[in-house]
């Protein structure tokens, strides 16, 4: 089965408002810009992103969050300053999580585990219901649930639930039709496991290489977690805001 795409707003278009995602990249590094802007300009809104960071830019998440199209994140570093303007403002809500543990949760919901315990974040205000999700009016509104605790070996331990997105959004340096992918150094953090948690997946690609070229050695994500492969390692097309407008509107 050939899963590479030649139009990438056509393929994600399948986004629907209100939709969880996935989303992969350390940092920067291996960050689907394509994708997530492609998101922007196909006008998708409401959305509740997993993903380990925001970024300090306004490209991608950044630009997502600023335009008021996240209402929910769930993430270990939203070092972008901006964000939390919007956070306290009431704008969009935030579970914050452990690095760890997000890319555990991503694994296991990808692998069909439903919940695992953990000793990350027990005796927290992450784990005992004390975290403000949202703010209203200046004040918390609304907190982050309680989490079951259990003693393993004298320590405590927090319940947390395998992640299963509508959606993964990842980025890979390599990939053949079949929708095999290689990353590149740290981009191979988060982007497997996203890509696995996903229930259908997208991949922006560098670099698409013909089947069997790959060592099975360094396929680092196999074909059965992706579903659409795009390439974009030309430059966004400047007519990107007008066939966006044309799907739009069909």
């Amino acid at each position: 089965m050939n899963k590479f795409r030649t139009d990438l707003l056509e393929e994600l278009d399948a986004v629907w408002d209100g939709a969880s995602i996935a989303v992969g990249g350390f940092g920067s590094s291996g960050r689907p810009d394509a994708l997530l802007n492609g998101l922007c300009e196909l006008g998708k809104s409401d959305l509740h992103l997993y993903v380990n960071n925001v970024g300090d830019d306004f490209t991608g998440i950044g630009r997502l969050v600023m335009e008021g199209r996240v209402r929910r994140l769930t993430a270990s570093f939203p070092v972008l300053p901006e964000f939390y303007d919007e956070y306290f403002a009431g704008r969009v809500e935030l579970e914050l999580i452990p690095q760890g543990t997000l890319a555990e949760r991503m694994r296991a919901g990808g692998a069909g585990i439903a919940a695992f315990f953990t000793p990350s974040g027990g005796g927290t205000m992450l784990a005992d219901g004390t975290f403000p999700a949202s703010y209203s009016d200046g004040a918390p509104d609304q907190l982050l649930p309680a989490k079951e605790e259990r003693d393993f070996g004298g320590r405590t331990h927090v319940l947390e639930y395998g992640i299963t997105a509508d959606f993964g959004l990842v980025k890979a340096q390599q990939a053949d039709p079949k929708g095999n992918l290689r990353f590149h150094l740290s981009a191979r953090n988060f982007n497997p496991a996203a890509a696995m948690s996903g229930r259908t997946t997208f991949v922006e690609v560098e670099r698409l290489v013909e089947a069997g070229d790959l060592d099975p050695d360094d396929i680092h994500l196999p074909a059965v977690f992706v579903d659409h492969v795009v390439m974009t390692a030309e430059p966004i097309p400047a007519d990107l805001p007008r066939r966006a407008a044309a799907l739009t509107k069909g």
